[in-house]
């Protein structure tokens, strides 16, 4: 038994795999009690853009709780709040009219169904099946897991799961399969259709073209189903533009945005939809409100770390760091990806990832193991099952990148 008392997600204490403590981070790195220098390869599950500890935002965190630590959101508001969301409505498509807070991915997804439920409500009541992307994950709370694969993930929770329909993924040369499953789907009276674009994160880091975001989009759009784009692990770059969906043309009815919002410092997450989705709640009539919220809504905090996030988008080459990253990866992926044991080396954005020949899946027996290479080897580095995937901060090091496509090497050697 562990000595601590916390109990960590995504993790089985029963294995008794150590569990570093992490004591301050800058850049790229991680720094922990014995004195170890970790670099940080997946940007600390996702969220961490510009780095850890970027002078901006930590000056922004220091200053706004000097000055309003929480206040309640409900029929209140906030300076910080009103500046992100005036700020979103800058950078973001035009259509995207009305911005909601809440505090998480999860949360946010949460949110985006219950915005299309409650339009469909007072457009078409029999209008409420979800359809959903193979493979697809979205969250851990009950709304997003039924939205998400069915598997190892929530088999568990299966009882508390609503039923959803399930399109297949568009696979490369297979991309007529899933629009013609999505036609037929749609034509039957779906409320909304819910995608990662371009990217499936926690499925596998399944890849798929511009092109087959946008025809996915065009037949929502023709037979009136919502269009929701889960953008939290997406958005902010990762995928080379500021939004995956810049890449296709798409705007959505709805954008779930989190993970890079406050540049990964703090937990945020907004819920961005159009005027017509916010004129189905609006009114005299108390009960067509929006019923969702949080203790936390809005925290003055996280927005005032939003905010600075915002500003360094505006005021610094944030896209030129992206994409001299892209490039960076590519040379290191291309210098693997002819190992026999390498399977479909892909990159997208800043997003690297690779299959290693060995049992497939979640809980493949090499997961554990590689797990532990990488973390021998001072990095912070999470396969998905046989599938090993890079996704740092925009500011890491060239030497730090060796590093990492090193250790990955080594693992193809060693599987």
């Amino acid at each position: 038994m562990s000595a601590s008392s916390v109990w960590h997600p995504f993790t089985q204490h029963g294995l008794g795999e150590p569990i570093p403590l992490v004591t301050r981070a800058e850049g790229a790195v991680l720094h922990t009690r014995d004195g170890r220098r970790i670099v940080d390869a997946i940007s600390s599950w996702w969220v961490t853009t510009h780095g850890h500890g970027h002078p901006r935002i930590v000056a922004a965190i220091r200053d706004q709780a000097e000055r309003l630590d929480q206040i309640i959101f409900a029929g209140w508001t906030h300076e910080p709040a009103e500046a992100v969301a005036q700020g979103l409505r800058d950078i973001m498509p035009q259509e995207l009219t009305r911005v909601f807070f809440s505090d998480s991915g999860s949360t946010s997804v949460e949110v985006a169904l219950k915005m299309a439920l409650g339009y469909w409500r007072e457009h078409d009541p029999a209008r409420h099946r979800i359809l959903v992307l193979e493979h697809g994950y979205h969250g851990d709370t009950i709304g997003a897991m039924s939205v998400g694969a069915r598997g190892v993930f929530n088999r568990a929770y299966e009882p508390l799961l609503f039923d959803v329909g399930t399109i297949p993924f568009p696979a490369a040369d297979r991309e007529q399969i899933t629009f013609d499953a999505l036609e037929q789907a749609c034509a039957a009276g779906a409320a909304a259709f819910i995608v990662e674009p371009l990217v499936l994160g926690a499925g596998g880091m399944h890849f798929y073209s511009p092109p087959t975001l946008r025809e996915m989009r065009a037949i929502c759009a023709r037979h009136g189903v919502l269009f929701i784009a889960d953008e939290v692990m997406t958005g902010w770059g990762r995928t080379g533009t500021l939004l995956a969906c810049e890449q296709a043309g798409v705007v959505p009815d709805i954008l779930c945005l989190s993970k890079g919002l406050t540049g990964g410092a703090i937990p945020l997450a907004v819920t961005m939809a159009t005027e017509p989705i916010f004129q189905a709640h609006y009114g005299p009539d108390r009960a067509r409100m929006f019923f969702h919220s949080s203790s936390y809504t809005a925290n003055p905090i996280a927005c005032a770390a939003a905010r600075a996030n915002l500003a360094i988008w505006a005021e610094e080459p944030v896209a030129e760091r992206i994409a001299s990253l892209g490039t960076r990866q590519q040379l290191r992926l291309d210098a693997i990806a002819s190992h026999p044991r390498v399977r479909g080396a892909r990159r997208m954005g800043t997003i690297a990832a690779l299959e290693i020949a060995a049992e497939e899946g979640y809980l493949s027996s090499i997961a554990p193991r590689l797990l532990a290479h990488f973390r021998n080897r001072d990095l912070l580095l999470r396969p998905l099952g046989n599938t090993v995937y890079v996704m740092p901060p925009y500011c890491i090091e060239d030497a730090d990148l060796d590093r990492i496509y090193a250790a990955i090497a080594e693992a193809c050697e060693a599987a």
